[in-house]
Order: C-alpha cells, then structure tokens, then sequence
C-alpha cells in the first residue's frame, strides 16, 4: 500500500449483477474523486473455476474433455477481466489491477482480501432464493461472514414495469 490508498476488491464475473456491482462502485466511489484520484487502490479478482469442479465425471472421454473446458474457462476468464477493465477505463479509472485466481469464488476472494490487506471487499448479489442459495451457496452470504474486512454487496434494482391501461 505504498500509495498510501485503501485497498478495495470487487469481485468480477460474467453475470449482469457483477457488472452492476462495478458500475455502481465506480460511480460512488471513483468517479467523484475523478477517478484515479479516488481514496481507494482497486483490484478486481475474478475467480476462475477449476476444470475438475465443472466436469463432474472421471473416465476415458474425460481425457479429451478437460482440455476444452479448460480452454473455454480461460477464454471466459480473459473476457471477464477485458470487459472489467475497459469499463474502468471508460469512468476513467485507469489505475486497476485484474487477477484471475483458481477457485471456488468465496475462498478466492477471502484470500485476496487477505493478500491485498483490503480495507473493503465489494461483490454483486444474484438474488438467489433461501432454497437456491442453500443449494448452490451464496458467495456474498460466505464473504460477509468470512472476509477480514468491510464487505459491501450491491443489489442491482429490480425493474419495474409500467403498465399502462
């Protein structure tokens, strides 16, 4: 932290709510400091799944799978971090750093709460339902509860629609 900033992290992925999520920081927190004079250093972390955590079976057609799902997570993962990154350049915040980390995303961005010695960790919300989010877990509900630090989870509005009659 030589540049004498907090440190904050935001959790990227492809969804609309962490693009939302990114948008929203951006604004309320760079862009009324006229971006790269903000008070915060931002790195955003995406965390790439592992190959073995999507294909959920061993076996002889497992040799010739892996590679190609390897291949389509690096390419979503590069995508994730170009789209991040030309947004912030778009709010003129030019002074990002982008990680990609193999993991589950709860532990993934705990860890970079750690290595980066954040002062704030922000992630998105999907909104998932109490029975979704038991199953599938909630990567916002384990960082609240696990992170070492302020943890900001920003819900994309729902829209509403207007009905006229």
């Amino acid at each position: 932290m030589a540049s004498g900033k907090q440190v904050m992290v935001i959790g990227a992925d492809d969804s609309e709510e962490s693009h939302y999520a990114l948008e929203w920081t951006l604004d309320h927190f760079f862009k009324p400091f006229g971006g790269d004079t903000a008070p915060f250093k931002l790195i955003i972390v995406h965390a790439k799944p592992s190959v073995s955590s999507v294909v959920g079976f061993v076996g002889p057609a497992a040799a010739e799978v892996l590679p190609i799902v390897d291949a389509d997570l690096k390419k979503m993962a590069a995508r994730v971090t170009e789209k991040a990154k030309e947004f912030c350049a778009s709010k003129s915040v030019t002074d990002v750093v982008v990680e990609v980390m193999e993991g589950d995303a709860r532990n993934v961005l705990c860890e970079a709460v750690e290595r980066h010695h954040a002062s704030i960790l922000v992630v998105g919300s999907h909104g998932y339902g109490a029975i979704k989010r038991a199953v599938l877990g909630s990567v916002s509900d384990y960082c609240a509860h696990h992170a070492h630090c302020t943890v900001m989870i920003v819900k994309k509005p729902k829209t509403k629609h207007i009905y006229m009659v």
